[in-house]
């Protein structure tokens, strides 16, 4: 009854409403041309989305706020938002404070970054959303016009009073000496004007200044001041060129894009001056009430030409939008450099649509892989949660070439770096059992040498045997009940703990079995890998390298010109006789028909 009656004694003028839960809290606020229209909208209209719905049940109170235009309503509206952040209003991701370049109000300003703006008379140009822009740009500065970092106070009764030295920046010259009265105010002052229209983006006028400069030295014979005027315009001129050209016609301009999903809006900025982009910003919306496209960029170009001091009397926009903003025009480029504008920051806009999206798929898997670690520790009982777990397996073929291959995972993602082959150095023929007895020894044995980190879980590929195998080596290294190890047996997936004789089966769709399986699977490829690459090795090797007489440079030289062994058979004698002596070339033709 309360919320009713005051919906009857609201004006119809342009304004901004407030609405409060049961405990004063404020849940909204919003805009309104005609205030009594659009409040009494929220209650005698069927809501379309469930989050309206809830918002309009908890309503208690109502307050407002008349203003003369509904530009007033929208800037109340935004400064409102920022202020109470309301449950129920869009939300602005992006509370970072962002650098300006001051140009001080004193004698002989100084030029320099600040986050804080002081209403001291100072000219402040931004913000800028990069600080290597901006020690970019105040290095250009100082290159361009010498100016002083001191923060002396330079009256003039102090300089005439001399209270001042001469200091390292004037003998390296990178200063004038103003506080020695070797350069004018008046002389200091023109590069400050040329900086503060440089920093304003009008670049041509300042070069235009220099050219006719340079021109007036030159025909009064003044060569070595027209060679310093020179270099500074090669500087500005360079400054130039790095920055993104549209079209010089173009002027004083706001470029505004946006895109959107179920969740977020991404709206992009452009600053155009003098056909040159000057700024650039992006934003991400966080959505609470299924807001529109336009209703969002609205806002959001609300909050930047606010925020970047925009004085624009031109806005480009990708979409229409209603116009709230006094003597300002906007358009929605279709064709020529205004719609490449927009095609730009809507690309901007895009990426970072595109960065959010891959943070939070980075987030998940994080997640998904914290989960599975801590079930693989309730499941197996392990002591600790196993984020470094490395799985061994054997291979060899018909008792030959006998390798191993350790795999790492860490933190459920494959470590591959930390990937390692073995070649089995001390058991003749085909031991699996000796062999892993071996290869675990091996690498436990190096990890404590090199003092690097031992894993939480062991994973042996076979059955009770092969893990008795690894125990026994982790018991001589006194690691055996320090670091948890199991076997995995293929036909059944059983999982076998070293000293009990009955596995452990788990459920054929749990995680924890899964990424066993996956690091099993994984150890399996990668030995076979080793295991092919050692066998072709041996077999490209054995014809050639076990002929006696004929040395490792002589096999490379009949490679390198023959190509493979097959093309060295059928060679003619008389071209192997030239690339290497008679008596070898008989010697290898012998043994080369033995073997065929």
């Amino acid at each position: 009854m309360k919320i009713l009656k005051q919906i009857k004694e609201l004006p119809q003028n342009p304004g901004v409403y407030q609405f409060f839960d049961k405990r004063k809290k404020i849940l909204y606020v919003g805009k309104a041309k005609n205030l009594k229209k659009r409040v009494s909208s929220y209650f005698t209209k069927k809501q379309e989305y469930a989050k309206t719905k809830l918002m309009v049940s908890k309503i208690r109170d109502i307050k407002y706020f008349v203003v003369p235009t509904e530009m007033d309503a929208l800037l109340l509206e935004n400064n409102l938002i920022k202020k109470h952040q309301p449950k129920y209003n869009v939300m602005l991701k992006d509370d970072k404070t962002y650098p300006f370049i001051c140009v001080k109000n004193e004698p002989f300003p100084r030029v320099y970054s600040t986050r804080r703006v002081v209403k001291d008379g100072s000219f402040y140009f931004g913000p800028y959303t990069s600080v290597r822009l901006v020690r970019t740009l105040i290095d250009f500065i100082h290159q361009l016009y010498p100016l002083r970092t001191c923060n002396f106070n330079l009256k003039l009764e102090n300089i005439q009073k001399k209270k001042f030295k001469l200091c390292l920046e004037y003998h390296i010259g990178n200063c004038l000496a103003p506080c020695e009265g070797f350069q004018s105010e008046d002389s200091y002052q023109i590069g400050i004007n040329h900086i503060s229209q440089i920093l304003k983006g009008d670049i041509k006028s300042v070069a235009s200044i220099l050219k006719d400069r340079m021109i007036s030295f030159s025909e009064n014979m003044e060569f070595e001041k027209a060679q310093e005027v020179k270099e500074k315009l090669s500087l500005l001129e360079n400054y130039q060129s790095k920055s993104t050209i549209v079209n010089t016609k173009i002027n004083n301009v706001d470029v505004f894009t946006i895109v959107s999903d179920d969740l977020s809006a991404f709206v992009n900025y452009l600053k155009i001056s003098n056909g040159a982009i000057i700024q650039t910003h992006s934003i991400e919306l966080k959505k609470k009430l299924e807001e529109s496209d336009k209703e969002l960029l609205v806002y959001a170009i609300t909050e930047l030409r606010q925020r970047f001091n925009s004085q624009s009397k031109e806005i480009y926009s990708s979409i229409s939008v209603e116009n709230l903003w006094e003597n300002t025009k906007i358009i929605v480029p279709k064709i020529g450099d205004k719609y490449k504008l927009i095609e730009l920051s809507k690309r901007n806009a895009k990426y970072m649509q595109f960065d959010k999206i891959k943070k939070k798929e980075k987030l998940k898997e994080k997640s998904s892989d914290k989960r599975i670690i801590n079930q693989l520790q309730v499941d197996l009982n392990l002591k600790e949660k196993p984020r470094h777990i490395e799985c061994f397996d054997n291979s060899n073929f018909q008792g030959t070439n006998a390798v191993a291959a350790c795999v790492v995972f860490k933190n459920g993602k494959p470590s591959k770096k930390d990937y390692r082959h073995f070649n089995i150095k001390t058991v003749v023929g085909p031991d699996d059992f000796k062999s892993m007895e071996e290869v675990v020894y091996r690498r436990y044995k190096r990890l404590l040498e090199e003092k690097k980190d031992l894993p939480q879980l062991i994973i042996i590929d076979g059955g009770k045997g092969q893990l008795s195998s690894a125990a026994k080596s982790l018991e001589s290294l006194g690691l055996l009940g320090k670091i948890d190890i199991i076997g995995i047996a293929k036909k059944l997936e059983e999982i076998f703990f070293f000293g009990d004789s009955i596995p452990l089966y788990l459920d054929k769709r749990s995680e924890s079995l899964k990424i066993i399986q996956r690091l099993r699977n994984e150890a399996h490829r990668f030995g076979i890998k080793h295991h092919r690459n050692q066998r072709s090795k041996n077999t490209f090797t054995t014809s050639l390298d076990n002929i006696e007489g004929i040395g490792e440079k002589t096999i490379q030289k009949l490679l390198s010109h023959f190509g493979s062994v097959e093309k060295i058979r059928e060679a003619k004698r008389e071209t192997l006789e030239n690339l290497i002596s008679k008596s070898k070339t008989a010697t290898l033709l012998l043994s080369l028909k033995k073997t065929k």
